[in-house]
């Protein structure tokens, strides 16, 4: 009897195995390919096979042969480099979308082209509607920073919030001002500045909260206009090899992505796998959120801000800038209300972020997460600091230690290059953007772009991080060179440590079998092109689930 029942056992484990095999008959074979697997057990392949929307074989192309069947699609890709699909651990989505269809000041290089592009804008839409994004660089021109009096003229009755690229500094014109209620009269808000000039007069420079000061007054984007900003945002992505994104704007009032992405995911619309972030204050609703996480659609996050940024001199630093002998920055929010936020979204089982860019509000915001960690308990949290670009050396080492991962934008490192040492200096600057230093310290890095306040490439800031020549081209060896990372170093920060840094390296980030068949197919292998020409490499294909979304010959 008991052999009898061993075997009908054996029988009944032999018939479940096989209904749960994967299937021999592949949709879409990739063959004669360089695949750049991002898994260290097999770093490269030839060929790799899809069933539906994840990878069921990445091997030889001997191997996946086997696979392919009377009605396998095959692609012989003539040795072109293959990458894992890249994650861009920090965007801002729906307004980063809303930027593509305004007025873009990233490269005006003086106020008369500034005032001319804003006012050629105006002339393309309705009187009265809003100028908004923008995306200046005062840098650019000098360092003056710009005046209401420089576009009053050019938009008339337009209201204008145009932001410096950080979007840690606005400037509104005097309609806007005016639609806000600001006068000479109104007083500076809690972690924000309100500057006038010599005179007393109202300059339109609006700094970090003063901002919220017109932006709670804007009216909301209309349900037509959020659908063309995320379309036009998705399409940027895909154009990029990016086929996830962390939007740590996704859940926050009118900029929110989460809904359109909803709606675009039951219309079999949405191409681009959204990680959701919520505002920290608010840690309350996003825990309450019914929303059901998914492959293509993930919440429960939230983020937060410690201080400003460098380029508008609201970054907290432990000393003063070097250009401003009576300044060290500010924080946003005070230590006592972060603690709590931070302590209590962690207890409610949220993933918490928090922007922090001088080396003081580093080191306090470490502070927090290691008395947070010990009060908490231990668990698998992931804290993540955005920015972590400016460190204090002895704080290098905490970050592994207490497993934070530094969520950085490589692509400011050559941007803020040009002129960061001026404003704090030879000393602070080595460690700044301290990709090197961070691993070698054994911390994880996910890397980013900040879109839109940096091009959401993942091919230029793997070429930051590995070459750190600045825009300007005059570090041709590299600023603060002893930073610069490896290629292959830079790719796992895009791929296989960016899922890692939304809890979802279990189904993306590399390319192995069970994983989904997000990838990208570009002109050179990254690995070995000499880094000066990294910059040069083009997307020519991208693939999400399998599903090709994006072809460099079909715009």
């Amino acid at each position: 009897m008991a052999y009898k029942c061993f075997i009908l056992s054996l029988f009944c484990l032999i018939l479940f195995s096989c209904q749960n095999a994967p299937s021999k008959d592949a949709d879409m074979i990739i063959l004669n390919a360089r695949i750049w697997t991002a898994d260290d057990e097999r770093p490269y392949a030839e060929a790799m096979a899809i069933k539906g929307d994840k990878l069921i074989a990445v091997g030889d192309k001997t191997d996946i042969l086997k696979f392919k069947k009377d009605n396998t699609e095959t692609i012989d890709l003539n040795r072109k480099f293959v990458a894992p699909g890249f994650i861009d651990s920090h965007v801002h989505l729906m307004t980063g979308g809303r930027s593509l269809l305004s007025v873009d000041l990233r490269h005006a290089d003086s106020p008369e082209a500034f005032s001319r592009l804003v006012g050629e804008f105006a002339q393309t839409i309705e009187q009265g509607e809003w100028i908004l994004e923008g995306n200046w660089d005062h840098t650019l021109w000098g360092g003056e920073l710009p005046h209401r009096d420089w576009i009053d003229e050019v938009t008339g009755d337009n209201p204008v919030l145009l932001m410096r690229l950080d979007w840690h500094m606005a400037l509104a014109n005097s309609a806007a001002l005016d639609f806000a209620g600001i006068t000479e009269k109104t007083k500076d808000v809690d972690g924000g500045t309100i500057e006038k000039d010599a005179k007393g007069r109202l300059t339109g420079i609006l700094k970090d909260n003063a901002m919220n000061l017109v932006m709670d007054k804007i009216p909301p984007m209309t349900e037509a206009y959020k659908d063309k900003s995320f379309q036009a945002a998705m399409e940027y992505f895909l154009s990029n090899g990016v086929t996830s994104v962390h939007d740590v704007d996704g859940l926050n009032r009118d900029v929110a992505s989460l809904q359109t992405a909803i709606k675009y995911q039951q219309a079999e619309k949405l191409k681009v796998r959204i990680y959701a972030a919520g505002v920290l204050q608010d840690w309350k609703t996003i825990r309450d959120l019914r929303h059901e996480s998914d492959i293509w659609i993930k919440t429960g996050s939230v983020k937060g801000f410690v201080d400003g940024s460098l380029g508008s001199h609201t970054a907290a630093f432990h000393d003063h800038y070097a250009d401003q002998a009576d300044d060290k920055g500010f924080f946003i929010n005070q230590n006592d209300d972060l603690y709590e936020w931070i302590s209590a979204a962690d207890n409610a089982g949220l993933h918490v972020l928090v922007h922090a860019i001088g080396d003081s509000a580093n080191h306090t915001l470490l502070d927090i997460y290691e008395r947070v960690i010990e009060e908490n308990g231990p668990k698998d949290r992931r804290l993540r600091i955005e920015h972590a670009q400016h460190l204090a050396p002895d704080d290098i080492s905490r970050f592994a230690a207490l497993d934070v991962i530094a969520s950085m934008q490589p692509y400011h490192a050559i941007d803020d290059g040009r002129w960061a040492e001026s404003y704090i200096g030879p000393e602070r600057i080595k460690t700044t953007y301290a990709f090197h230093s961070l691993l070698e310290a054994d911390a994880t890095l996910a890397f980013g772009s900040d879109w839109a306040v940096a091009p959401a490439s993942p091919i230029m800031g793997i070429y930051a991080a590995v070459t750190r020549r600045t825009l300007d081209d005059l570090n041709p060896d590299g600023w603060v060179p002893e930073q610069k990372i490896t290629a292959e170093q830079a790719m796992k920060a895009y791929t296989r440590d960016a899922a890692y840094a939304s809890f979802e390296e279990d189904i993306k980030g590399t390319l192995i079998p069970g994983k989904l068949a997000d990838f990208v197919i570009l002109t050179e292998d990254i690995t070995r092109v000499n880094a000066d020409k990294i910059k040069d490499i083009q997307v020519l294909q991208t693939y999400v689930g399998g599903k090709k979304v994006y072809d460099v010959g079909k715009k």
